[in-house]
Parts: C-alpha cells; structure tokens; sequence
C-alpha cells in the first residue's frame, strides 16, 4: 500500500499543478512497468477519488493543522490517507501504518510525526469534523468557489444535484452495435456470462458492476462501444439517412462517429486536429468493422481539407470545458478557470460559424458540448441565431424513456452524464 500511496500522491501533485488526470496516468503505467493490475487500479482509484474529493479533504487538512503545511509533497501524501480514511472500507490502522514510513520514500523523513498525528488525530475527531468542514459548500460538494458560484446562478433549483451528480464513481455504460447484435440479444448473452446490466435510452445498456472491456463477451468482435447515455443522443438527433454527406468535426475520440455509422450508411468524414486521437477513431472503426473518411485537420480551416460539395449533416462536438462529465474527468474541476469559459466560449464561435458555411441549404448542424454552463450551450446558441438570419432551430424530438432535457441541456444524473444540443437547420 505504501508504494501506491506515493505514487497516488506525485500524480495528484502533478494534476494540481496543471497537467491531464489521464496523460499522468499513462506516465506512470509507462514508467512502472513493474506494476501489478492491483496496484494499477489502486493508484488510479486513490487519484481519482481525491480529486473527486479534494475540497472536502483540503478543509479537513485545514481543521487539523494550526499552521499552513509548506511541504507540498506531505500534504498531497495526508490528501491521499485522509481520503482513505474518509472514504473508502480499508482498515484505518493499515493506511495510517503505511502513510507514516511513506514519507521518507518521498524524501522528508522528518514529517513522519506530524503525518502519525494529523491521522490519528482525524480518526478521534471524524465526527466532529467531518460536520464542520461539510458546513460550507467548497468542503461539501469540493469544487472550486467560481464554479459552485456560477452553477448556484444558472441553475438555482438544480445546482445541489449537479454538483453531487459530479462526485459520484460513473457507470459503466455500452452502446449496442444494432447492426452485429440487438441490444436484448446481447443482455442475454451478458446474463449467460453472470453480468448483469439494465437498459438505457435507445441503444445502450448500463453495467452494474463495471469491469474492464476486454471481459466483456463481444466487445473485441465489435458488438458494444463504451459509451455515456447522454452521448449516444448526438447520432440520433443528427437525423441521418443513407447516402447521406456527413461531416463529424473535432471528432475525437470517435464514439459519435461510429454511432453514426451504425445508424445509416454515410459518406462520413470524420476531422479532429489531433493525430494520436484520429489513430484512436481509426483503431475504434476498424474493431466495429465501418469506415470513414479520416482527416487530420483543423475544423476552422476548412478551405486545407474541404471540397466542393456541402454536407448534408454536420455534428459540431466542440471543444468545451467539460463541465458536464466531472465525474469521469474530475481534474477538471480545478484545472479549469474562469477564463476558460470565456475562451472556449469565443473558439466556439469560431467553429460554429466555419461549419455553418459548409452546410448545404436544408441541411442540419448539430452543436453539441459536455457542459452545463450556459455560455457555451443555449448561450451561444441564442447569440448564433442572432448572426445568422439563414439559421432555424428545430424542436428537439423526444429522447428515449427516462432522459429528460431542459431545452437541449441534459443535466448529469445516475444514468448519465451532462451534455447539450442544438439541432439547427438552413433554411
């Protein structure tokens, strides 16, 4: 346990610093190849959880402490063993044992004390303090002060079950190929395998005890995607028949793309300025047996990549802050800034306003993003229709049983995460 302990606690020390939960990740798989798939998943489980957690875990720190901890490698160890004691079934005496002799395996030896302390300290006082730093929203919900303030504005009777929405473990959730399997078929062939799992929206069907995808039967043979339920609305809301000229841009990491496949035969292609990524969507297409045209370009410049023709479809996944899938990503509750919004907000506009001229008349855009702060959703999609006289929104048609939406924005819950939508048409 020690050993994932520190290596927990360096991840955690470089997300905060600014870099990616999962590039860090991957860092660390690549630079411990030693590693068993026990102490893999107990590293990721521990960085996860204490950014899921980390403003609830900052004000415990701060009830322990009579001074400010200068040594940033011992505080982001104390965040890890609290979060062990607070939040997970190991025995408290096992992490306090092994978090005290992990200080002199990241260098200060001399904190050991202190760490015996402040742990021992917070398994006397739990209930006491526990109820204090739970008193404020920054330790309850553990997001930074702008975003609860900003959600708190925008969505004032559902901003608490957002917030909580965020800190929970997300599901494991499929998407079924329609065109290998019916999604009825292949619940029964999980029931034959001992795996239980329950329908969601359309295509999908969500895991009850998650599991890694290579054991689930099939998934090699290209009969289910990992894919939220919210996502998977994007394919059906484009609208799309065979024959037509699609265009998926910034399509990364492909989920949409190959649901779109699925669903009709299609002149698709796929853009996404990020070759590693486009890699993933060609590895993704080729397991479900579908193919799309793959180019590594930028969706604002069209006039390196486009044609002559215009498309009959467009699905416009822009970049965003990622405010509505918090619960798989949580660094990005405090990597992301109030300036975030504003400058993914403008790119936004970039994009929308680019594809818009690629549109044939008649023809649909979806805009989609993962958030749920309005300046990126309805927000930009007001101001849009402002611009552009030619540019109708449509009526949304009704989501599969069970996924409700308030005016395009799907709001996180246990079945999925939070996502919006626009359809709009030229007229």
């Amino acid at each position: 346990m020690e050993r994932v302990q520190c290596l927990a606690a360096a991840i955690i020390a470089r997300v905060l610093s600014g870099r990616s939960l999962d590039a860090e990740l991957a860092a660390a798989w690549r630079n411990e190849p030693a590693l068993t798939p026990q102490q893999r998943g107990g590293v990721q489980d521990l960085a996860y959880g204490v950014l899921r957690h980390l403003g609830n875990l900052d004000g415990i720190i701060g009830r322990l402490l009579r001074n400010p901890l200068t040594d940033a490698p011992v505080r982001h160890l104390l965040l890890v063993a609290l979060y062990q004691l607070s939040h997970t079934k190991a025995r408290a005496y096992t992490i306090v044992d092994h978090a005290v002799p992990a200080c002199a395996s990241i260098g200060y030896p001399r904190a050991q004390g202190l760490v015996n302390a402040v742990l021992r300290n917070y398994l006397r006082r739990r209930a006491e303090i526990d109820v204090a730093v739970a008193a404020t929203d920054e330790g309850r919900y553990s997001y930074q002060t702008w975003w609860l303030a900003k959600l708190a504005a925008q969505y004032p009777r559902n901003y608490r079950a957002i917030l909580e929405a965020g800190n929970v473990r997300p599901p494991l959730t499929l998407r079924v190929n329609r065109r290998r399997i019916a999604r009825d078929d292949y619940i029964e062939l999980l029931g034959r395998e001992l795996i239980a799992a329950r329908p969601v929206g359309r295509y999908g069907l969500i895991v009850d005890k998650p599991r890694p995808v290579a054991q689930l039967p099939g998934f090699a043979e290209g009969q289910v995607s990992v894919q939220d339920a919210g996502a998977q609305l994007a394919a059906e809301l484009l609208d799309v028949y065979d024959g037509m000229r699609v265009l998926d841009a910034c399509a990364a990491p492909g989920g949409k793309t190959a649901h779109l496949l699925e669903l009709a035969d299609l002149d698709l292609t796929a853009v996404d300025v990020n070759e590693e990524r486009l890699q993933r969507i060609a590895e993704n297409l080729a397991r479900l047996s579908l193919h799309a045209h793959l180019l590594c370009a930028d969706a604002e410049q069209p006039e390196q990549w486009q044609g002559a023709a215009p498309f009959d479809r467009i699905l416009a996944d822009v970049p965003c802050t990622a405010s509505g899938v918090v619960r798989r990503h949580p660094d990005i509750k405090w990597l992301r800034q109030p300036r975030d919004v504003q400058a993914l907000a403008i790119r936004q506009t970039r994009i929308l306003d680019t594809l818009w001229q690629l549109l044939r008349r008649g023809g649909k855009l979806l805009y989609a993003t993962c958030s749920v702060f309005t300046e990126e959703n309805n927000g930009q999609v007001e101001h849009f229709i402002a611009r552009h006289p030619d540019a109708r929104r449509l009526l949304l048609p009704p989501l599969a049983d069970g996924i409700e939406h308030i005016d395009g924005q799907l709001l996180p819950d246990v079945a999925h995460d939070g996502f919006f939508y626009a359809l709009l048409e030229k007229n």
